[in-house]
Parts: structure tokens; sequence; C-alpha cells
């Protein structure tokens, strides 16, 4: 394990001694300075996690290394001590940059614990900071999946506008991606750093929705026991993600237009409103323009929504963007689940590229991983797919020689279960939990199932 480095910067040769014996016991690799400028020499020429100073030092005193130090883009966490320790001086320290402050003297309990905690905060905040680098990274236009020209007029359009506050409507069927491309918009806008909150606004009850949308004061209704905060407080200087915005109640339409409007929300039982700043991405798998002239979706906050609209494609109608998602899911699943899966047969990626995929991108994961899960060798065969898709892959002329016995639902269905359980088994070694947990069904339903047909 890598040492912790520590810099002890102090005029007093007896305090230096001591913390370098102190510390070095410890564990750490301590280097010393008798004020602030041999200190900013050091810190030049070296890293150091942790830098241990006293306020009153000749040539340059601790104050002035701080303010030094931060100017010079130095992010290394700070902790000063001082024997004329005052409320004031802890304050100027920590605005100056201070990560901590101690008085002298200490005892050696004292000071390992401030070290720790200081270590610890220092090392949740990289990695908060790598996080959200790897969140940025992950959802660049780049990363997603496409090299069809329709995506890349989307990336084009998404690119220029992701910089402004503009209201972006996306439109598409189920498991285009949807979210994808909003978090997508996030991750490469000023507003980054700032949280972005999804909900889906056809799968909140709608007693509930208003209260997770908005919030609500402690006392407004029997069970608010506390006043709590609304997504779009929780998002504010960030994004919300409003999926399938198509579903809201039209009361609800009414508030978030508001919302909208006035840039201001107020929580359930309260009078006062809060100022937002909000960046609203909606999705929707509904023909919203359709819905308002049913009456279901008013017009105004249609409007309001439909400032940028964004068509994301189905797969079908862009199918060379499948290869490449193909190729993608490959490797995601292999690192997932420890398989090596290698290829894909002719005969098997002949029938994913002619499948008409009415479940999108999810639908083409989702069979991926299934594929991986059922093949028993370092290549996925077309007996690894599910019976759907060899059926709407076969020739109309092919079709029309089956008997409706044939073509039965219930029998294929049948067939299908009967098939999986059996390659579930066998990629289980026998073993029953681990099968129901592949075919994603109870214990009991698989034992079930495995006397209905008669399986062993």
């Amino acid at each position: 394990m890598k040492k912790r480095q520590i810099l002890i910067v102090d005029d007093e040769e007896n305090m230096r001694h001591m913390l370098t014996e102190l510390l070095s016991d410890e564990g750490y690799g301590v280097d010393t300075a008798r004020n602030g400028e041999e200190a900013l020499n050091y810190m030049e020429e070296k890293e150091f996690d942790l830098v241990l100073c006293d306020v009153r030092m000749p040539k340059m005193d601790g104050l002035e290394f701080l303010k030094k130090a931060r100017e010079r883009r130095i992010e290394t966490a700070i902790i000063m001590m001082s024997a004329y320790s005052t409320v004031d001086l802890a304050v100027e320290a920590m605005k100056l940059g201070a990560s901590d402050y101690i008085s002298k003297p200490f005892k050696p309990d004292e000071i390992l614990l401030k070290l720790n905690r200081v270590y610890d905060q220092e090392r949740l905040k990289q990695e908060n900071i790598q996080l959200k680098k790897k969140l940025k990274e992950e959802h660049r236009f780049g990363n997603i999946i496409a090299r069809s020209l329709k995506m890349k007029k989307i990336f084009d359009t998404i690119e220029k506008v992701s910089g402004y506050k503009t209201t972006v409507l996306i439109m598409g069927e189920s498991g285009t991606g949807k979210e994808l491309l909003a978090r997508a918009i996030h991750y490469n806008s000023l507003r980054a750093e700032r949280p972005f909150i999804a909900i889906n606004c056809g799968a909140i009850p709608e007693n509930l929705l208003e209260s997770e949308l908005f919030g609500y004061r402690k006392g407004a209704f029997t069970d608010a026991v506390r006043t709590k905060k609304g997504l779009f407080e929780e998002a504010n200087g960030g994004t919300l993600f409003l999926d399938e915005v198509g579903e809201l109640p039209l009361l609800l339409q009414v508030k978030l237009l508001r919302a909208l409007q006035e840039e201001e929300i107020r929580r359930i039982g309260d009078n006062q409103p809060i100022k937002i700043d909000v960046r609203i991405v909606a999705a929707t798998v509904h023909d919203l323009a359709k819905k308002v002239k049913e009456g279901t979706f008013r017009s105004d906050l249609y409007y309001r929504l439909n400032v940028l609209s964004i068509n994301l494609p189905p797969l079908r109608e862009r199918r060379e963007d499948i290869p490449l998602l193909i190729d993608h899911f490959l490797r995601k699943f292999n690192e997932k689940l420890g398989t090596k899966i290698e290829k894909i047969s002719s005969e098997a990626y002949k029938l994913l590229l002619n499948h008409n995929w009415p479940g999108n991108v999810r639908e083409l994961e989702n069979i991926i991983e299934r594929a991986i899960i059922l093949s028993s060798n370092n290549t996925i065969t077309e007996d690894a797919l599910p019976p759907e898709i060899k059926i709407r892959n076969l020739p109309e002329k092919d079709l029309s020689s089956y008997s409706s016995d044939d073509l039965s639902l219930k029998k294929a269905s049948r067939l299908l279960e009967i098939d999986l359980i059996k390659k579930a088994l066998k990629v289980s070694k026998g073993n029953h939990t681990k099968a129901a947990k592949i075919l994603e069904i109870s214990h009991r339903a698989l034992l079930y199932k495995l006397k209905e047909y008669n399986l062993r």
C-alpha cells in the first residue's frame, strides 16, 4: 500500500522532530520545512497528500503560505496549527482555503484523528471528481453508439443547443434511448457539474406525483411529518428530465406550465414561492400535437416544451447502427458476466440485421445478453436467439406453408419455455436456484414448470 506523503511546516525544530517521529511510526512519508517559502519550493518538486502548517513563522507565515499555495492552484489539503488560536484566525484560515485547523498543544491521538479525517475527506472528494469525469465521458455524444446520418444530425443539433437553457422535447418510440440522449445533453452543457434528475411521469400515481415534483411543507397533509424538497429543487442549477411527459394529468400540466413560465415553484401547503433555475428536457412516446387536439394535453404547455424538438428514429430506420451496437453489447456483457463470447455465427448475424426491432435498442441489448447466457461456446448461434427473431425473418412464401397449428402462439410459447428452461438448466449445471435466476422467475415457479412440462 502506497505511503501517505505529508509535509510538516514549522519553524520550531522540536515540533518538527516530534511530528516526524509520530507520523513516521504511523506509516507516513514525512518531509519538513522551516517556513512557507521553503514549503512552496518543496511542493513545486514533490506531490503531498497532506500539509501540516504552523501559522506563525519567519520569512513567510502560514496564512501567506496558504494564500500563495492556492494562487498557484496547489490543491493539496492543508491543516493549519497555532498556539495562538482564536476564532477569527481559524475563520480567516478556512476562508483562504485551509482544510481544517488545530490548536497547539495537541495530543498525539488528536492530531492523528484530524489527519485521518481530512485525508478521508480529500479521498472522497477526488473519487467524486473522477466519478463526475467518468459520467461526463460516458455520456459524450461520441459514446452514443451510432454512425447513421440521422443520428449524426441529431448530435450536431444537440451540440449547438447544449450550452443554452433551451427546453428540449425528445420524441421517439420506447427503447430508442431518450434518457441516454437527455443525459448527453446535460453532461455536455455548462450544467454538467450540477444534478441531473430524472422522473417517469407515467410511473408514479397521480396523488404522489405533485409532491414528488414540487415537494411539501410539514403538516400539509396527514403523512407530511417533515418538510420535503421536490425534484425541481433537487435539480436546481441542473437538469430535470421529465420522461413520458405526455402522461401528466391536466391539473399538474397547469402547475408545470406555471413553474416553467415563472421559474418558481410552491411546495404543497406553502404560500411562499421558491425561485428555481432548472433546465427542462422532456420525452414522450406520444404524438403530443394529437393529444392537444384530443384535449388531453394543454396546448400552452405543449408550445412551452416544444422549443426544440428532436425525433429519435427507431432502430429499424438506422440499420447501419446495428453492427456497432452488437459489438458494444458483446463487450459490455462479456465484462459484466465474465464470459468470453468472441463472435456471432453468420446465420445469427443475418437474423439480427434483418429483424424489425419493435423494442428498438433496448430489445437488442436484452437479446444479446440472453444469447450470451445461453451460448455454450465462444460463438452465438441462431439457437441462442429467441423464436420471434427467426419467425419474423422467415420469407412470406415459407410462412404460407405453415399450418395453423404451427403458427399457434400458445404452442410456440410452450415450446419456447421448454427450450429456455432446458438451456438454463444446462448453463446452471442443474442448479434450480441459478436456473430460476437466469430465467428471471421465482424458484417456486421453476419447480411448477418442471412438473408441468415433465422435465428432469
